[in-house]
């Protein structure tokens, strides 16, 4: 044993063999931290769904539960960390004449590294959720961005019970198309103008003459108009056709621009829970190694010597 300088405490230099981890107290903390953090996220959930209304102008905001959520996330962090990072100083082997500088250290260590093994279980449990948002999101905008117009028109081809799927049944049905006036029923007459509508708008947005042609003759034969009458109808509901599938594509464009964003915002809020909670994790295990060793770390120049005086009888 050797003493400082000062000449006031002792230095007691370590053994190699000793390690200043104590792994135990950590995985102790970072289980309770884990085991907090999923009470408190099921009981968010739980506040949550009380909390929405399918219903319109009913229950809370969009904008309010994306607040309420980052707030609850980042108590949940700062609550559980906290738990977990004073367990694991509590709990941690105590270190004798050791230098109040080395304690502190140890002690926000322990606490730190407890936090990233409940993080790193907390994440195992959650990432596959987490990534198919993401990604789903992704997949999404890409979508919307290729193939809206497709979809637009496909979904309408099957809305009304017509093969609109079929890439060849528009080549299919111009094998058949006569200058003659043929009826045809309702079914397939509204399958035919489908498939037209379908190729046009996902090719280059404009309905060829000849096509046009078609559909006035089929609009003229069922409507007792004009050539030229169902001409017009036909550039009439063509264009409200394009403006429709427009619109949906800039709606879906929209919604994946927003979810983009919240994405984003989500993730940066996060991060910024996930340092909270760290902080409060590494705070709280000083604090807990503190009430471990009950002892105040004071300046070398605080400490005081007290000594005691025994007054002996006198010798006879």
């Amino acid at each position: 044993m050797n003493r400082s300088p000062d000449g006031f405490y002792p230095v007691v230099e370590e053994s190699s063999t000793l390690s200043g981890v104590s792994w135990p107290a950590i995985f102790a903390g970072a289980a309770a931290a884990a085991a907090l953090s999923l009470i408190l996220v099921l009981l968010g959930f739980g506040l949550g769904f009380t909390a929405v209304s399918p219903w319109a102008n009913e229950g809370m905001s969009a904008k309010g539960l994306g607040i309420s959520t980052i707030g609850w996330l980042a108590f949940t962090q700062i609550v559980a960390s906290g738990l977990g990072g004073y367990i694991a100083g509590r709990l941690r082997v105590k270190w004798a004449y050791m230098h109040g500088d080395e304690v502190y250290f140890r002690d926000t260590a322990h606490g730190f590294l407890a936090w990233c093994v409940a993080t790193l279980v907390t994440a195992t449990l959650v990432v596959g959720s987490v990534s198919s948002v993401v990604s789903g999101g992704v997949r999404a905008g890409a979508v919307v961005a290729g193939g809206a117009a497709s979809a637009m028109t496909q979904a309408a081809g099957s809305a009304i019970g017509n093969p609109a799927n079929d890439p060849y049944g528009y080549f299919i049905d111009s094998l058949f198309r006569d200058d003659r006036p043929v009826a045809v029923s309702d079914d397939a007459t509204h399958g035919t103008v489908t498939r037209i509508f379908a190729r046009s708008l996902s090719n280059d947005g404009q309905l060829a003459a000849e096509d046009r042609a078609y559909l006035a003759q089929w609009v003229a034969q069922r409507t007792n108009l004009t050539q030229a009458d169902a001409e017009r109808r036909v550039d009439e509901v063509y264009a409200r056709t394009q403006k429709a599938v427009a619109d949906a594509k800039l709606a879906a464009q929209q919604a994946a621009d927003t979810a983009a964003k919240v994405a984003a915002w989500t993730a940066l809020w996060m991060f910024i829970a996930l340092l909270a909670g760290a902080f409060f994790a590494s705070l709280a295990a000083t604090f807990g190694g503190r009430r471990r060793d009950a002892v105040e770390y004071l300046e070398a120049d605080a400490y005081v010597t007290t000594t005691t005086t025994t007054t002996l009888p006198p010798v006879r």
